[in-house]
């Protein structure tokens, strides 16, 4: 059965043209604001990487990533990238970039194992950035400075679109972003699933760093599986905002502080996976061999999806959908890219 839920008296408010259009405006006007906003340089980024680099994001540890062998590269086996969360550390070092300068880049990942609705697909984009801090940077209080930097990009976006496009507004997003721990979430709503927490706390500020996320809470669980290898879980969050479209929650973007020597060994641990330590990259990790860092992803279809009031996030991508999810959207009489 389809997950695809049509927002009740939803209708389309820009054409296929003017949607495209739309989403290139969207694109150019963030993507400017957020390499001024955090000091970046645009770079090229891998589709692919070698499976023996431990490049590759684990997400939750149990999406497989799509595989292939190279025709004419003897012995090389490949995937498709998950994320670039560990490729960016490990290109900043390599480059020697600078302290408090960084790079960003477009993240085209393809997630075969994803669970199709609304806001996910089997094609994901994003903008990945990534930027060198010293060690003395690894607080909270920095970590909250990047966010807010990052949501008042977010904020001149929102401004700019709704110049251009002001039949569009449905709600705006408040001046500034409410700090909260998934611990301290969990304490205010002890009845509730991850899922409808998120939706109470968004629907009251209207858009939240959610932070810490990975750990064990006080109740044994997780409120949202990460990877142990590239965020510091004491210092990573999620930029949550409210969706008035589709009435819930709505993530746009996970960052945060990436893991020291110490958490890294820690987290591993923690997962049962102590045996990444010998990998490539997590040997560099453990050996100081690589750069204190801040970085993580912003979607790109989520954010125009944002920005324009859809309610699909197959109308500002093209990706392929089950059947029944066309035939949702066709009668309701969405036109997906």
């Amino acid at each position: 059965m389809s997950k695809t839920v049509i927002p009740e008296g939803y209708k389309m408010q820009l054409d296929y043209v003017e949607t495209n259009k739309a989403i290139k405006f969207v694109k150019d006007t963030f993507q400017a604001s957020l390499q001024e906003a955090l000091n970046l340089t645009r770079v090229s980024a891998p589709l692919f990487v070698d499976v023996k680099t431990g490049l590759n994001d684990t997400l939750n540890g149990i999406e497989a990533p799509v595989e292939f062998s190279p025709k004419y590269v003897e012995g090389l086996d490949a995937q498709v990238v998950h994320s670039l969360a560990k490729w960016k550390r490990y290109t900043l070092g390599t480059h020697g970039f600078k302290e408090h300068t960084g790079l960003y880049t477009d993240m085209n990942a393809i997630r075969k194992d994803e669970e199709l609705d609304n806001i996910h697909s089997l094609y994901v984009d994003q903008w990945d950035w990534e930027a060198v801090i010293t060690k003395e940077d690894r607080t909270e209080t920095y970590l909250k400075k990047c966010v807010e930097n990052i949501y008042t990009t977010i904020l001149k976006v929102e401004h700019a679109v709704l110049i251009k496009y002001p039949f569009l507004v449905d709600s705006k997003l408040p001046e500034t972003i409410t700090f909260i721990t998934t611990q301290e979430l969990l304490d205010m709503y002890p009845d509730l699933a991850p899922r409808e927490r998120e939706d109470a706390i968004c629907k009251k500020h209207g858009a939240v760093f959610l932070m810490k996320i990975g750990d064990l809470l006080t109740n044994g669980e997780v409120h949202d599986g990460r990877a142990p290898d590239y965020d510091d879980w004491t210092l990573n969050g999620d930029i949550i905002v409210w969706n008035e479209t589709l009435g819930r929650a709505y993530e746009l973007s996970s960052m945060g502080i990436r893991v020291s020597e110490e958490s890294l060994a820690t987290q591993l641990e923690k997962r049962g996976v102590s045996e990444m330590s010998t990998l490539p990259f997590h040997s560099a990790i453990l050996g100081g061999e690589l750069p204190y860092t801040i970085g993580g992803g912003i979607g790109q279809s989520r954010l125009c999806m944002y920005f324009l009031r859809k309610a699909h996030i197959g109308e500002v991508q093209s990706s392929i959908w089950d059947q029944e999810t066309l035939e949702v959207c066709d009668k309701a009489g969405i036109t997906l890219l």
